[in-house]
């Protein structure tokens, strides 16, 4: 059956983009959660909110996840590429299709994919506010309601053992472990946490793009032993043949940092380069954009779930939304752990993630709002 185009009339009847606010947060994350990894640490995160309005009243927030170390963006470039590229290009255009005001800021701004996902978000939030829909529907779900979840383990001896007896507090059943930095570390790192995790937990491995094809292999080789569920990341984000060279050993690899656009996708699905993706809303600069990611993954016989770039409320419920929309998800565990990585919560309600599964918010649009906090900073 052929679906019906909306005509232009319809499209205006949802409004159109009148103004288009940021607004500067910094999160510390909590002390025995803090990632310490091949990449370096992450022990805090700056984000831009951003709220979004239309002539028809609604408001739609976004966030950008402003950590240069990871996303290669920050607060500064994230506030000047929204007020000063983006913003001029979607005001005063109508809030639907989504997908025509994304392709707007694809040819606006090259590259900075985060900045984008995060206006995207608040493009979809104020469609769906507007229609009184949830944005996985929008994105044509839902066709699951809730998605298991990991937390990220890291660090030797005590510190290790207490950021997975901190993760288990706050209800966190599954986990990986950051190696990458150097077999003599890596494997007895991740020993100890299959000792202290338990035969039976779900537990993986994530080197972060740290080791050389040798490494990889040889420190995969070693670990097995210890039945770690996938290795994630294992060499170079561009070394696509070492990737496949891995898999060799016999854990399924899965690609994070090598996936950013759909050509990527393409890329790895030629070159057999891992049994699973990480689809990141930010990485992929918008929510349609990770569905069809996953979507066309999942088509070609690879796993797909979300990763994390330490995303906080309104950045978890897209990550949610996402994983409802998705056509397969899974099998692994994703990383939406939203709130619980940082030593305070700036939703005015938090987004509902309990360490098990990360549950689809109930209201329209992504379902939450900053607090009063975060609403005093818009400008």
């Amino acid at each position: 059956m052929i679906e019906p185009q909306p005509r232009a009339g319809d499209l205006a009847d949802v409004g159109t983009v009148t103004a288009i606010e940021t607004a500067i947060v910094s999160l510390q994350a909590s002390s025995k959660l803090a990632v310490f990894g091949a990449r370096g640490s992450h022990t805090g995160s700056d984000f831009v909110m951003v709220r979004l309005h239309t002539s028809k009243g609604a408001v739609g927030y976004g966030e950008v996840s402003a950590t240069p170390r990871w996303s290669g963006e920050d607060g500064q470039t994230a506030t000047h590429f929204i007020r000063d590229v983006l913003a001029p290009v979607l005001i005063g255009q109508p809030l639907m299709p989504v997908p025509a005001l994304t392709a707007r800021m694809d040819l606006a701004l090259a590259t900075n994919p985060f900045t984008k996902a995060g206006v995207n978000m608040a493009l979809w939030d104020a469609l769906g506010r507007t229609l009184n829909l949830r944005v996985t529907e929008l994105l044509g779900g839902p066709l699951r309601t809730s998605i298991p979840v990991k937390m990220s383990l890291s660090g030797d001896g005590d510190r290790l053992a207490g950021t997975l007896e901190r993760a288990r507090e706050i209800g966190f059943r599954s986990f990986k472990v950051k190696v990458g930095i150097s077999y003599e570390s890596d494997v007895p790192r991740f020993e100890l946490a299959r000792k202290l995790a338990g035969d039976a937990t779900f537990l993986g491995a994530d080197a972060n793009g740290g080791w050389t094809r040798g490494d990889a292999i040889r420190t995969s080789r070693a670990i097995a032993r210890w039945n770690p569920a996938f290795i994630e990341q294992p060499v170079r984000p561009d070394d696509l043949e070492g990737m496949g060279q891995v898999r060799s050993v016999g854990i399924p690899v899965l690609a994070d940092e090598a996936v950013y656009s759909l050509d990527d996708v393409a890329n790895i699905i030629r070159h057999h380069a891992a049994d699973a993706l990480n689809v990141y809303v930010g990485k992929s600069g918008g929510l349609e954009l990770a569905v069809r990611a996953m979507d066309i993954a999942t088509t070609f016989g690879l796993d797909a779930i979300l990763g994390s770039n330490g995303e906080f409320g309104v950045g978890a419920a897209a990550q949610i939304h996402v994983a409802c929309a998705a056509q397969r998800i899974g099998p692994f565990p994703s990383d939406i752990i939203g709130h619980h990585y940082y030593d305070v919560d700036i939703l005015k309600e938090p987004a509902p993630i309990n360490g098990i599964t990360a549950t689809l918010p109930p209201g329209p649009g992504l379902g939450v709002e900053p607090g009063p906090e975060v609403m005093a900073k818009f400008r």
